[in-house]
């Protein structure tokens, strides 16, 4: 099911950052989610890149087993700098039960570098043996963060997609994309394989992502944000006197309906 999703037309991959969040999706119809790193830090009061391997593949467990949707996962940067390493990892997340993971060429032990491409492109091939050999139809996401660090380096960014896609990967991804134009050029460079777009605020509508070609479309923790923003906001005018925050509160009552359908 979750490959076919990738093979026609555009959906949107929601990130939840919790079992809650991840019910809730899938009780409002979408065909699949997606886990987001920085949702579930902050859930537990951390900072993105903060929580160890054994935690985040804890929560992909959790989440595979809450909801009866295709679970991507994001597996930052596979937990480890060299191609072994990551393979090792990504045997670890197929375990969990995800239908797809995706893998940052982030050094993340290095201030706002990515990975040599010669490594970054052996951590792609690495990871498609560790899917194959698992037997498991796991979809491979590949993903530079290059325009996270310099918004203007977009045919770098290009060049590493390109790169990741011949060496196996099956769906590609560069957060931080916006431009029409740059969009649609990602889209020719690695076609006929997919590219993720992150909509990480207001912006292109599903209808003109489709039309660029992009065929699927995730938040990160965009929806994360907006729920601790709400939060915020609220207590900010209690501690100011306040209760009117609560009033954009769904009623308990609807949300008991809700989850009260996923108890058996």
């Amino acid at each position: 099911m979750f490959r076919r999703l990738h093979e026609s037309g555009c959906f949107v991959l929601p990130n939840p950052w919790d079992v809650g969040s991840a019910r809730l999706l899938q009780h409002l119809g979408f065909q699949a989610i997606a886990s987001t790193s920085s949702g579930n830090a902050w859930s537990t009061g951390r900072p993105d890149y903060a929580v160890s391997r054994s935690d985040v593949l804890q929560h992909l467990r959790s989440l595979c087993n809450a909801v009866d949707l295709p679970v991507n996962a994001d597996f930052e940067s596979g937990f480890a700098p060299d191609a072994g390493g990551v393979a090792e990892s990504v045997e670890l997340a197929i375990d969990t039960g995800v239908a797809g993971l995706s893998i940052e060429d982030r050094d993340i032990d290095a201030d706002e570098k990515l990975y040599a491409m010669e490594n970054a492109v052996d951590r792609v091939r690495a990871t498609r043996i560790a899917i194959d050999r698992s037997g498991h139809d796991v979809i491979l996401i590949e993903r530079t963060e290059g325009l996270l660090i310099d918004p203007q380096a977009v045919t770098p960014a290009i060049d590493r997609l390109v790169d990741f896609a011949e060496a196996g990967a099956d769906c590609l991804y560069a957060p931080g994309v916006i431009g029409k134009e740059d969009i649609a050029a990602m889209v020719r460079a690695v076609a006929p394989k997919p590219l993720n777009v992150l909509m990480m605020r207001p912006g292109l509508a599903v209808s003109e992502l489709t039309d660029l070609g992009v065929r699927r479309i995730s938040v990160g923790g965009g929806l994360a944000r907006v729920a601790f923003g709400a939060m915020i906001a609220a207590a900010e005018q209690m501690k100011a006197g306040s209760f009117d925050g609560l009033a954009g509160g769904i009623p308990g009552k609807a949300l008991n309906d809700i989850f009260r359908t996923f108890v058996t």
